[in-house]
């Protein structure tokens, strides 16, 4: 297909599309390739022997990369600091979304199982090894303590969810499993704070789509989430364990006059910083650089 179609420029995303694109467009003469990493695994996802053959590669490949794109400053760093590239091929273009759509919270908790008149604290997310969802689960009890009301709604599918839906009978109904759904208005609109418990990330979009329907959020020090999440203002930036998680939402749901006032501010932030419209104006102006146009 590179050959058939001979492009001036192939971009690629994602680690497996990363290498099976990138090789092709070698093979094919392509003159620009670009890659983007929306995070990385050398963290959290493999054993040592397969990381390390993953980082080989992937220095390989960036040889023969024209630019490479990552979604947040952090991101960059690590990769930088892997042997991953040189700092001259980096540039940093943070994800963006559009605005969700706007949805009765009534109905939406109606419609999502929910119960009304009670705080909700929302996981979106693949239910997977590196998301920790186990610190999360953890953290939440301890969170029970404090706001007894407190409901986790936990929206999202993958290899854990029959591990989770085991791991959290113990909470009873303060824990919903959502399964995986569409409607991220209906989701958003009915959180009192959204919570990321990751191990690794590359910059979660759940913060920002979040923080575009005025969400505040709590996320563990990963990868770039500090980077949507400012820690104070728009929500808390924690340390990578569930004491720290747990004091973090306890703390925002006891007090609702600072998380209404953070999730002002991150939908606020959002806009100026996420848009979908930053996002294309990014891309279009690195192309133009690649290509001398």
């Amino acid at each position: 297909e590179m050959r058939r179609f001979r492009p001036h420029l192939v971009h690629t995303h994602t680690a497996k599309a990363g290498v099976v694109g990138r090789l092709a467009a070698i093979i094919g003469r392509v003159p620009v390739r670009v890659h983007t990493f929306h995070g990385h695994v050398l963290h959290g996802y493999f054993p040592a022997p397969v990381t390390r053959l993953v980082r080989i590669v992937e220095k390989v490949l960036a040889r023969r990369t024209t630019a490479l794109v990552a979604v947040g400053e952090r991101v960059r760093d690590e990769l930088l600091a892997a042997g991953i590239g040189s700092e001259d091929q980096f540039v940093a273009i943070a994800p963006g979304v559009a605005a969700p759509r706007v949805v009765n919270p009534v109905e939406a908790r109606y419609s999502l199982g929910l119960p009304a008149g009670r705080p909700v604290v929302l996981f979106v997310g693949r239910l997977t090894t590196v998301k920790r969802l186990d610190r999360l689960l953890a953290a939440f009890e301890v969170v029970l303590g404090d706001v007894p009301e407190a409901v986790l709604a936990i929206a999202g599918d993958g290899d854990q969810a029959e591990w989770v839906g085991a791991a959290s009978a113990a909470l009873g109904d303060s824990v919903r499993l959502l399964g995986w759904t569409a409607d991220l208005g209906a989701l958003y609109s009915v959180a009192d704070l959204v919570v990321i418990s990751s191990d690794n990330e590359g910059m979660p979009v759940t913060l920002i789509e979040a923080a575009m329907a005025g969400v505040p959020g709590v996320t563990t020090d990963v990868g770039s989430a500090s980077e949507v999440v400012k820690d104070g203002v728009t929500g808390l930036v924690v340390d990578v364990d569930a004491d720290s998680l747990a004091e973090g939402i306890a703390t925002l749901l006891l007090d609702e006059d600072r998380r209404a006032a953070m999730g002002r501010a991150a939908a606020e932030r959002a806009r100026e910083q996420f848009g979908s419209g930053r996002l294309v104006s990014d891309h279009a102006q690195l192309y133009r650089r690649l290509i001398g146009c």
